[in-house]
């Protein structure tokens, strides 16, 4: 993927993940598409970054400080 080629997927690779997460895989003809501009992903992926990005947008940001607020208020309520 460095180069900008698709990674390399078969059938049966799908085949297994669609019969042991269904609905739940992230790849390149899966039920989830592969993020743009993510090189890799983490267990992050799939819940934090959603979780904060619903906290921090949850009303209009007014400006950088207030964003910086949210960010950090919304961080302290992950346990």
């Amino acid at each position: 993927m460095q180069d900008g080629a698709p990674p390399h997927f078969s059938c049966f690779v799908t085949d297994v993940l669609n019969e042991k997460f269904p609905d739940a895989w992230i790849g390149r003809g899966g039920p989830k598409p592969w993020p743009p501009r993510s090189p890799d992903l983490c267990p992050l992926d799939f819940f934090l970054w959603g979780y904060i990005k619903n906290i921090v947008y949850a009303e209009n940001i007014r400006n950088i400080q207030h964003l910086q607020e949210r960010i950090t208020s919304a961080i302290e309520t992950v346990t």
